[in-house]
Formats: C-alpha cells, structure tokens, sequence
C-alpha cells in the first residue's frame, strides 16, 4: 500500500491512520527527510500492543448510554438537554470558530503560537473533502466544534475545542457521545481516536476521554528517523534532558518536545 507523508512543523508523518503497516527502508526515509527539508519522520509500528512508552487513546466499541454509570448517564442527558451538536458546514465554522479556538487555546500551556484570525479562517475553508466539522450550539451560538479526519474507515477527531465559559452546559458530553454514536454505530469504524500522546502541550482531554467514554490507550512503538544534524544535537542534549525540560524559555521548550521524542525511541517511559 503507497502511503502518502505529510510535513507538519518540519516533521514527517505518514498520512494514515496508526493501525497501518508502514513498509519503507531507512534509506527511502532519509530521501524523503532531505527532500523535505524536515528536522525528523516519525511512524507506528507494533500497532496495539500491551505496554509501551506510546499509545493512541481510542474506542473500538459500540456508543451505548447504558454501558455509563448513572452519574455520566446524567451528565450525557443534561448536556442533550442543553445543547445541539450536529455535523455542520465548514463554512460555520470559519465564520463562528474563531473565538472558541482562541478562548480554548489561551488555556493551553504550550510554546506553540495560536493562528491568527485569517490564517484559522484559510485552513478550514482549505480542508480536504475527508474532514468532517462537528458543532456545538447552545442557544444558537457555537459554543465548541471538532475536525474530524476519516481515513481507511477510521476516524480521527483531530482538532476538537470548547468555549471555557459554556462548559457548564456540558458540551464535551454531548459533542463526543454524538459524534461516538455516528461514527462507530452508524458508520461501523473500525474506531474513533482523539490521537496519540501529547508532547507538545498538557492535555486533559484524553484522560476525560478514558475516564467517562470508555476510551483506551493502544500502545504501540514509535519509530524515529533524524536528520544528521538533528541526530548530532540530540545525541549532545540527551544527557541534559531534564534540565531543558525545567526551562520556560521557548526555544528549549522545543528542545524539550525532540528529547521526549528520543526518550520514547528509546523506551523511557
């Protein structure tokens, strides 16, 4: 199977769902590295296994409200109540989004830079035609909305955001149980995922994810390619490690998300 890569933030990442065998020499891959331009190429390999230092959080079961324990089921019903989530057009998305992006984003503890409004309204009007919008309403306003990629009968909810001040109104509950319900028992997936472990900023999302919607951690191995000069610093910095990853300044910020990288290559947990 020809898979097709991708270039995010000057790393290179196979544009396919994890589960997906990857059969490339090193020797291809480092082509591609040059031809790029990019720092490294990462991939999965051992997809599901028992224990690793890696994983994507997933479900692979049906979407049933009686498989939840009362106090969720409530949760789950009292957000139905209050809110309406629905696929949506991207176009309202890009009209409306914006101030749920930025309001959700200024909660993040991260180095990376927020999107400017022209450039979040460019990449959504942009999006492939596999890239399903998901939108949260409470009484007509957007209030949360979700990029969802499907690949390979897959589904990857890639970009999913809150507005922090309607978080009462329980619109996690009601955007994942909806989106859960089409996806695994309408569209039959194989599963839903809200992607791998996060290197680059703290999330809760998936730790809610696990705890109320009975996602899981499949473990798997991640595979690491550098360019030369990027292998030659981490080698250098590896020792350092934690020191850098102490520091609030930015560029060591990123240092710190290429080591943890290379700690996971290398099976430290």
């Amino acid at each position: 199977m020809a898979i097709k890569w991708k270039n995010y933030q000057n790393v290179l990442m196979p544009d396919a769902p994890p589960h997906i065998e990857i059969d490339i020499s090193e020797d291809k891959i480092k082509e591609l590295i040059k031809k790029e331009n990019a720092y490294f190429a990462r991939w999965i390999s051992k997809w599901d296994i028992e224990k690793s230092c890696f994983w994507y959080v997933i479900k692979d079961k049906k979407e049933d409200i009686n498989d939840y324990k009362s106090k969720i089921r409530n949760q789950i019903r009292k957000g139905l109540k209050n809110c309406k989530a629905e696929l949506i057009d991207k176009n309202i998305v890009a009209d409306q989004g914006y101030e749920v992006y930025m309001s959700a984003f200024k909660r993040y503890k991260t180095f990376l830079k927020p999107l400017t409004k022209k450039e979040f309204i460019e990449s959504v009007l942009k999006s492939d035609d596999n890239i399903d919008y998901w939108g949260v309403f409470y009484n007509n306003k957007l209030i949360a909305y979700s990029q969802n990629i499907m690949q390979y009968n897959v589904c990857n909810y890639s970009v999913t955001k809150f507005h922090p001040n309607y978080l009462k109104y329980r619109p996690s509950e009601t955007l994942f149980f909806m989106m859960n319900q089409y996806y695994l028992n309408k569209k039959n997936v194989l599963y839903v995922s809200d992607g791998a472990r996060s290197l680059s900023h703290q999330t809760n999302i998936q730790d809610f994810l696990i705890q109320k919607f009975k996602f899981r951690k499949a473990y798997c191995k991640l595979n690491i390619v550098y360019r030369k000069d990027i292998e030659l610093l981490v080698n250098i910095l590896f020792p350092f490690r934690k020191f850098i990853y102490k520091s609030e300044n930015k560029i060591f910020q990123k240092l710190s998300v290429l080591l943890k990288h290379e700690e996971i290559r290398r099976g430290i947990c």
